[in-house]
């Protein structure tokens, strides 16, 4: 037995699916046999869903019978995964699958010999806090708080802080960029744009 509430919702998603086809209630009950009075009232949440009208509703209407009756929807809270490693903190903050990933980086100062890196993908950072020196090809820039950068991985990059004070940013990057970083070819002929 489904509750006013669920019918109601039921009755939304069907409306939603129909509007979204541009059908008008006449032209999917000629399409379906069922009446357009019986589409409204289901529509409205007046009438009672069941199997023997929500079948070919939901044929017509190319949906699921689950995509008009069921009512989960997935959590959409990440729960971040922080790891350590000297002188980086880092927090996936997306879901291990997505396509892209969101990171939040806290970099403290090191005196470990700068190692310019390179990998598959593209990468976009912002600086929540402090500063952050960029080397990326023959470029060496410093970001302040609230600046941002974007760029190709394979150009050869190395993140780290400006001065003796930590540095935290947000990066968003491809599914390749979580790949592991591999040591950059420096001569001129292997590097991006040569």
């Amino acid at each position: 037995m489904v509750t006013e509430s669920q019918g109601a919702r039921i009755g939304a998603r069907l409306r939603s699916a129909r509007t979204g086809r541009e059908l008008t209630l006449a032209e999917l009950s000629a399409g379906t046999g069922i009446s357009a009075s019986t589409i409204s009232r289901l529509e409205a949440g007046k009438r009672q869903p069941n199997l023997e009208l929500l079948i070919p509703l939901a044929a017509a209407l190319e949906v699921t019978i689950d995509e008009l009756v069921t009512d989960a929807v997935p959590d959409p809270r990440i729960r971040g995964r922080r790891t350590h490693r000297p002188g980086v903190t880092t927090e996936l903050l997306s879901r291990e699958n997505a396509p892209m990933q969101t990171v939040r980086m806290t970099l403290r100062p090191s005196t470990e010999e700068v190692a310019l890196r390179t990998h598959e993908g593209f990468e976009w950072l912002y600086v929540l806090s402090g500063r952050l020196r960029l080397l990326l090809g023959d470029h060496d820039l410093v970001l302040a708080e609230g600046e941002a950068a974007e760029f190709a991985t394979r150009v050869p990059h190395w993140l780290g802080c400006a001065d003796d004070d930590p540095v935290e940013l947000m990066c968003i990057f491809s599914r390749d960029g979580e790949r592991i970083h591999v040591r950059a070819q420096t001569e001129p002929d292997r590097r991006a744009g040569r």
